[in-house]
């Protein structure tokens, strides 16, 4: 077996595709993380030549090998073929072009069984490589389903060259579970044990181990989930996945007075559209009876007291630091009001139960906070059973403690009360769970307080929390986000501390990047002043020719075109060709228009021209869409919007009601081709020079417009 030195950079991971083809190819490569940052791989040959940059590399080692001697060398085309897709494989690598290059591989493996020709290949092994070094998030696709081709090719792989790659795959995609190794490391041939360990630095949880950590996402049923719910969701994710743990979805059901069912199950299929991956879900709601049992303890204990001083009175002695004048009562006094709340009393209406903190300490959510509430509305899960219920600041330190809960992770805007969370479980006697902060997720032109959203629904300023203005999940999924570009989106940010206002248009470009390379491409026409352009020598009888969706994404299928003698323009296309001025007609050629007729008030009524197919695109100003005269077009409207409010920050004291946007829908009629008669909802395709847009409402019928959200691209300034 070939030995030979591989340099890295000190604060790199050899690239999986060096190692994965060395291995292949019977070459033992020993790795010393010695050069300077940024530095391409060297590979010292035992002469001591140097070979750099990983695709030289990766040639190299192809044409060395002695067990699979096509592996590299092949005829003039079939090496170019190779070395087409060893320039293409590190767009796995981009985040948000991940999914997109999944999809055009697979589709291009629906006809192949390998990449290039009828074995295996240095582009197998490099792809391979990128599919397995993403670790969960490909292990995730897989289990979708969602590409079938890719998966059987990757599987193939896989099983055939188990021998050399699975202990490589074991110890490379699990680099995130070892700690940093700063010193040579060696990776050698398939008789090897070293492993592949990564040091590429990681945020830690504090006390962390491997495989015990357990954390919980716990959204109140008020409303759906948003994009800053969503940041949430996926910390915790991430966390359970960098350390081998689970998360719980817990339902923090308090306070009945906001809460139903329809936000606990529309919340579900939010948490779904996201991937998270829990062990298990669960209610606050669960734990009233030991919630009812520990506030009992404390008050016999006289950790906490029942408070009977009006709420805005108690407001005042918090801030000013003054004992209530319940403070002091005895534990029998307590446990009889104690009582009177529990029976929603009269009396017991006039009361809460507060914890005995320290009214005078400077953080002023440790002067003794409320624990329970009496509220006479019936709960959601349990109907009528208590009259009283526990705040958020004394459920939660008591169920993440009872759960199992190792560490819980919250925005910092919470962070004053971190003392007093730490506070209530130690007088209630409870194993302490540790907290973990990360920066609140700020949108400008966004509103993400429930409450005001709520107004927005309660006021029909939009059509229901799902409506595609709005920050929800299923809002921005529904204006044609896909998720795979929200993920990538909040995973950027990673787990700072750092308060932002983020910008939407970075969000919509990532999506940007995800869509293009396999949305299909169709063409539409604004319907008003619409004008018809008559091909003197165009086809006396009409003809359809058969085109790709996409030009270079074989997998978005075929479409219809029809060619005929008279076509549609969009009026301004039409204002702006001049007499005697050669056009293009895309996806037909060239044409020359002989004649312009107006009508009284001088606006374009009728083209007359000539098509000048052997006429060059290269030299045509005008680029036009255009649609048959046929009776196939489908009616359709076209969507855009606005923001909902019109400043990109509200200071706290500011009222949103006065800067609300009064115009935030456009809807404007069109005609599109044939072929989107065929679209479903949800379908995400390309306008030509339209931009992008999701199917909101598909073909049902004659006459019924079909309607399409304008989705943003991230390139113009984004109206929502």
């Amino acid at each position: 077996m070939t030995e030979l030195q591989l340099l890295i950079a000190s604060d790199e991971t050899p690239p999986l595709s060096l190692l994965a083809v060395a291995r292949v190819a019977a070459v033992s490569l020993t790795v010393h993380p010695t050069l300077t940052a940024p530095s391409p791989p060297v590979l010292v040959l035992t002469n001591g030549t140097k070979l750099r940059g990983v695709n030289v590399l990766l040639r190299y080692l192809g044409r060395t090998a002695t067990t699979i001697p096509s592996l590299y060398e092949r005829d003039v085309l079939e090496t170019a073929q190779i070395d087409e897709w060893l320039e293409y494989a590190p767009i796995f690598s981009i985040g948000s072009e991940y999914e997109g290059a999944c999809k055009y591989v697979d589709g291009y493996l629906l006809h192949h069984t390998f990449l290039v020709g009828q074995s295996l290949s240095v582009a197998d092994i490099v792809v391979w490589s990128y599919l397995a070094g993403a670790g969960k998030r490909w292990e995730s696709l897989m289990k979708s389903k969602k590409y079938q081709n890719l998966a059987r090719w990757y599987s193939m792989i896989s099983t055939e060259h188990a021998a050399v790659l699975d202990q490589l795959t074991a110890t490379y995609t699990k680099k995130k579970d070892s700690a940093p190794v700063k010193t040579k490391e060696t990776v050698q041939g398939p008789s090897s044990n070293k492993q592949v360990v990564s040091n590429r630095p990681e945020v830690d949880l504090p006390d962390a181990e491997m495989g015990k950590v357990c954390l919980r996402f716990a959204p109140e049923p008020s409303g759906y989930l948003h994009i800053g719910h969503s940041k949430a969701a996926l910390m915790n994710q991430y966390f359970a996945q960098r350390y081998n743990g689970k998360v719980i979805v817990r339902f923090d059901d308090t306070n009945p007075a906001k809460e139903s069912n329809e936000f606990v199950d529309n919340l579900l299929v939010d948490i779904k559209t996201l991937g998270i991956n829990y062990e298990k879900v669960t209610y606050t709601s669960d734990y009233f009876p030991q919630l009812m049992e520990m506030a009992e303890k404390l008050i016999k204990e006289g950790k906490a007291y029942i408070d009977d001083t009006p709420r805005e009175q108690m407001q005042k002695e918090r801030m000013d630091g003054i004992d209530s004048k319940c403070r002091n009562n005895s534990v029998d006094e307590n446990m009889k009001l104690w009582k009177e709340m529990i029976s929603g009393s009269e009396r017991g209406l006039q009361c809460c139960l507060r914890g005995k903190l320290d009214m005078q300490d400077p953080n002023k959510s440790l002067r003794d906070p409320v624990y329970y509430r009496c509220n006479p509305m019936p709960h959601h899960r349990i109907g009528s059973k208590y009259k009283i219920y526990p705040t958020y600041d004394f459920a939660c330190p008591f169920v993440d403690s009872i759960e199992g809960v190792t560490h819980a992770l919250r925005s910092s805007e919470y962070h004053d009360r971190n003392a007093q969370y730490y506070r209530i479980q130690e007088d209630m006697g409870l194993r302490k769970v540790h907290i973990y902060e990360f920066s609140r997720l700020n949108m400008v032109y966004t509103l993400l307080s429930k409450r005001k959203l709520l107004w927005f629904v309660q006021n029909g300023k939009v059509d229901g929390w799902d409506d595609a203005r709005f920050p929800t999940v299923q809002g921005i999924v529904r204006r044609g986000l896909q998720i795979e570009a929200l993920i990538q989106f909040i995973l950027e940010q990673g787990a700072s501390k750092n308060l932002n206002l983020m910008e939407w248009d970075k969000l919509w470009n990532i999506n940007k990047k995800i869509i293009d390379p396999v949305c299909p491409r169709h063409t539409a026409i604004l319907e008003e002043g619409r004008v018809l352009l008559t091909l003197t020598n165009g086809p006396e009888t009409p003809f359809v020719r058969v085109v790709p969706k996409h030009k270079k994404y074989e997998g978005a299928g075929e479409k219809a075109t029809t060619f005929t003698k008279k076509i549609w323009l969009e009026h301004a296309d039409a204002t702006a060709i001049s007499v005697g001025e050669e056009i293009t007609l895309m996806d037909w050629g060239n044409a020359i228009v002989k004649e312009i007729n107006k009508g009284p008030d001088g606006i374009v009524t009728e083209l007359v021209g000539v098509l000048h197919l052997e006429g060059s695109v290269k030299t045509t100003k005008l680029k036009l869409t255009w649609l048959p005269e046929i009776d196939e077009l489908v009616p359709t409207t076209l969507v855009e919007f606005g923001y909902l409010i019109t400043k990109k920050k509200l200071e706290e004291d500011e009222d949103f009601v006065d800067v609300l946007n009064p115009s935030t829908k456009k809807e404007i009629a069109a005609l599109g081709d044939a072929n989107m008669r065929n679209l479903k909802r949800g379908d995400i395709l390309q306008l030509e020079r339209k931009g992008y847009f999701r199917c909101d409402v598909p073909f049902i019928r004659p006459g019924k417009p079909i309607v399409l959200y304008s989705i943003p691209d991230g390139r113009q300034v984004t109206k929502g």
